[in-house]
């Protein structure tokens, strides 16, 4: 027999689990279903390197995640989600043995800039002085719904017009211009072009500045936290609280289509068994866009201009990850990184250029920058005492296609980036595990080919432009459908935005103003695509 539930949530990682939880406080009989045998996504962890080493399958760091508003009105810790820090947030060692260190306290950080060039501190204090005046709005702004009014008026009365437009005008830079008005010296423009690279773009991406700059400053003030004992517990939290309100998760259950009634409206899902749930009020994916509009919705219920534009849709590129039990602490050449929790490894801001640059023309980069993580010296709990659980990833061109021999040797050259930075590391490894594109996909099917943001933040495809040129909002042009993944504003990493926008735009099609609210976005979506 159909099940009958209010919102079947497709996808239970942390979007679709943030979701499911904001329609259960409503009051909403919520159904999530997983195709995999665990909840959490890229948000997960397990023992894959040797007993005792807890490693993050994906997601790790969690900045954005300390600063969500979503998250921190979920209240999770409530739900056993404790954070971790390191003692520094993030260091970055070059070839030539210099060492940029982003510090959990400001004045440390600044005074180590002023070592590297005199006036750089200063001026890195007044970057934070200005994120103390409006970052809670530039969080809620980049979070919320769009368009955000409320946090962007705020914004607009703190800066007034000038400010903000001045504002505006750094945030599309790339991310070396506006650290060369900023600072004279190399290690400031080191700690914001190596987080800009936490997205897709390069030193010289349009944009990049709003990235690096958003990263820096989260640094600064909340750190680069982990969950304690592992990423997983920041799911676990997820579920713990979902399942107190009633929600339940079914995993080990893939969804194969999305039901669309005879009115063109969303009204259920089929699971691979060929048994279906029928949803009275919504229904809401944490899926990847082209998977969702293509394989589960079928493009024969797609406008033929929307479908159009999602041919165009891009995605970042792929990864390739490792992970380490190590028998002691990386014998780091650079002091600075002994007690940082992320490191930025394999180039200086020259070099940084010539990688994305490879990235960009599909080439394998000849020095590949790495992003590692220290994970134990996070968190004590990831290892046996004077241990470490480390982890490492870098970008490839996507659609290499490779297999195991291939993934290993590129694997191998990562470790040689790592040695030539701490001479004796190979020695210390008790195992390691690697994943490559089809591996990390394997784990998470919205990491396709490895793609970690479930599509490029490059400026073409952020707000009203991600997944496609539309409204910005979680609402498809299918009725009753929440596209409540990475793929939709805005984009990828921990921080529950896509969810929450998914669960309020299904909320408020189904409330009080639901009428006035369902016409205004179908004729939106006909004025869009015809």
């Amino acid at each position: 027999m159909d099940e009958r539930v209010d919102a079947v949530v497709v996808g239970a990682g942390h979007n679709g689990l943030v979701a499911a939880n904001l329609l259960a406080d409503a009051g909403w009989d919520v159904l999530v279903c997983e195709a995999a045998e665990a909840p959490g996504g890229a948000v997960r962890s397990a023992e894959i390197t040797a007993p005792g080493f807890v490693s993050d399958l994906a997601s790790a760091f969690h900045p954005l995640g300390a600063a969500s508003p979503v998250l921190r009105e979920l209240d999770l810790g409530a739900h056993g989600l404790r954070w971790r820090h390191a003692p520094a947030v993030l260091a970055h060692p070059t070839p030539d043995g210099r060492c940029a260190v982003l510090h959990r306290r400001l004045d440390d950080t600044a005074a180590a800039l002023d070592d590297d060039h005199p006036g750089d501190g200063d001026a890195w204090r007044a970057l934070v002085a200005q994120w103390d005046r409006i970052g809670d709005d530039v969080v809620a702004a980049a979070l919320r719904p769009f368009p955000p009014v409320r946090p962007a008026s705020r914004l607009l009365r703190t800066l007034g017009t000038g400010d903000a437009l001045r504002l505006a005008r750094m945030l599309v830079q790339p991310v070396s211009r506006m650290a060369q008005e900023h600072f004279g010296g190399r290690a400031a423009p080191l700690l914001l072009a190596g987080n800009a690279l936490h997205t897709d773009l390069g030193p010289d991406s349009a944009a990049g500045a709003a990235y690096g700059w958003l990263l820096a400053m989260l640094g600064q003030r909340v750190g680069f936290p982990v969950p304690a004992g592992g990423a997983g517990a920041l799911t676990g939290a997820l579920v713990a609280r979902l399942t107190a309100r009633g929600g339940r998760i079914d995993c080990g259950r893939p969804i194969r289509t999305v039901l669309v009634g005879p009115s063109g409206r969303a009204c259920g899902v089929v699971d691979a068994a060929g048994q279906r749930v029928l949803a009275r009020r919504a229904v809401l994916a944490d899926v990847d866009a082209p998977r969702l509009y293509r394989d589960l919705v079928g493009e024969e219920h797609l406008p033929a201009r929307f479908v159009a534009d999602l041919a165009r849709f891009q995605w970042d590129f792929s990864t390739v990850k490792l992970d380490w039990a190590l028998d002691g602490p990386v014998p780091w050449t650079a002091p600075g990184a002994w007690s940082a929790g992320t490191v930025h490894l394999g180039a200086d801001l020259d070099g940084l250029r010539r990688y994305a640059a490879d990235l960009t023309a599909g080439r394998l980069p000849g020095d590949p920058f790495l992003l590692f993580g220290q994970m134990t010296t996070a968190d004590p709990t990831r290892s046996p005492p004077g241990t470490e659980s480390a982890w490492a990833y870098t970008h490839v061109p996507r659609g290499l296609g490779w297999g195991r021999d291939e993934v290993q040797r590129w694997a191998d050259r990562m470790q040689q980036v790592v040695e030539d930075h701490a001479p004796g590391f190979g020695s210390r490894v008790r195992a390691r595990a690697v994943a490559g594109p089809a591996d990390l996909q394997g784990r998470d099917g919205n990491l396709v080919d490895g793609a970690i943001t479930a599509g490029t933040s490059a400026v073409h495809q952020q707000l009203v432009f991600r997944p496609v040129p539309g409204l910005g909002r979680a609402d498809t042009p299918v009725p009753g459908l929440f596209l409540a993944g990475a793929s939709a504003h805005p984009g990828g990493a921990v921080h529950g935005g896509p969810g929450a926008n998914a669960a309020r735009a299904a909320l408020a099609a189904s409330g009080a103003g639901g009428v006035l609210y369902r016409g205004a976005v179908r004729f939106a979506h006909r004025r869009l695509y015809g």
